[in-house]
């Protein structure tokens, strides 16, 4: 159990994980979704496409496959692709819980999610989890974790969350928001009983997003696992029309995609231990597959290094991505 088994696995597309946020519910906020998905997003139709994904990222050598409780069906789609697969032992899976799914599978819903972090929202969303992946589940995190969050300072919750973390599941945080490296620091300093509880740091970290770079090396020489998330900017560095000049130009002079070349420049973080796609689509993930052996050079990693946006304008520009 837990997310320090991704060691036995050698294979380059170890490093890429499969995240099942595009997959699980109908609505997103990834671009080029009416392209990706069919019209009719039935909850079979979305358990199908999620199939495909997983047994494709199987296949290719995929092994760490991520959900959450707010993201629809997702843990659901993952526990009937374990259960169909029992022969499968050598995945590691991750949930977080935190956010709760309110949309019942409308598209055009007011409100998708709601957050809260409270001891009593993770025992009510703990129970959930466990029905559908009980011991399945190897990394169970908070998710969004942001500086002013109540579950850094919450000792209830700390004591819940460290029994978790000794039946052997790593106790983690995702981060999203502007202040990313803030929250990361803080919950470095988080014990429960003596020992450090965070153990996974699931983070959106990409070519115009950077910001917390700094903060997860911190992470990492500290021992802790970094998990890197929305490597493609939520299709903003993936399709091949609208990435930035500068991922095209190094795309056509590696022979490979923008979402590849997004993906790999992350990979070439030695502090990443794994990088999350967020593929819609079987093509998509052998696409964003590719990552994992694709060299960049020194000038190609300084052209793309100057894509950086201000944290402050790229949440803004993340927020009013529309839920398609």
């Amino acid at each position: 159990m837990g997310f320090s088994r991704l060691a036995e696995t050698t294979a380059p597309a170890a490093r890429i994980g499969l995240g099942l946020a595009a997959v699980g519910r109908p609505a997103y906020i990834t671009l080029g979704r009416d392209r990706d998905l069919p019209a009719d997003r039935t909850v079979e139709a979305m358990r199908q496409r999620s199939q495909e994904l997983l047994d494709t990222a199987y296949v290719h050598g995929v092994r760490y496959l991520d959900a959450a409780r707010s993201y629809g069906r997702a843990e659901e789609f993952l526990a009937d692709w374990l259960a169909g697969h029992p022969e499968v032992r050598d995945v590691v899976v991750g949930s977080k819980w935190g956010y709760t799914y309110v949309a019942d599978w409308r598209t055009d819903a007011p409100t998708h999610e709601v957050k809260d972090h409270s001891a009593g929202a993770y025992e009510r969303q703990r129970g959930l989890t466990d029905a559908l992946l009980g011991d399945r589940l190897d990394v169970y995190q908070i998710h969004s974790l942001t500086p002013d969050s109540p579950a850094l300072t919450d000792r209830a919750l700390h004591e819940r969350l460290a029994a978790l973390a000794a039946e052997g599941v790593t106790i983690g945080v995702s981060t999203s928001g502007p202040h990313q490296a803030d929250a990361i620091r803080a919950a470095l300093g988080v014990e429960a009983g003596g020992a450090p509880l965070f153990r996974t740091f699931q983070t959106t970290y990409n070519l115009l997003e950077p910001s917390a770079g700094a903060a997860l090396v911190e992470a990492r020489d500290a021992g802790r696992s970094v998990i890197v998330k929305e490597a493609v900017a939520n299709g903003r560095l993936a399709a091949p029309e609208a990435a930035p000049p500068a991922v095209r130009q190094v795309a056509e002079e590696t022979g490979s995609t923008p979402d590849a070349v997004a993906l790999a420049a992350v990979l070439h973080r030695p502090w990443a231990n794994v990088v999350l796609s967020g593929a819609a689509t079987v093509p998509q993930l052998r696409s964003n597959l590719a990552a994992a052996t694709l060299r960049l050079n020194e000038r190609q990693l300084a052209l793309l290094d100057g894509l950086v946006e201000e944290p402050e304008a790229y949440w803004r520009h993340r927020a009013e991505l529309p839920w398609a």
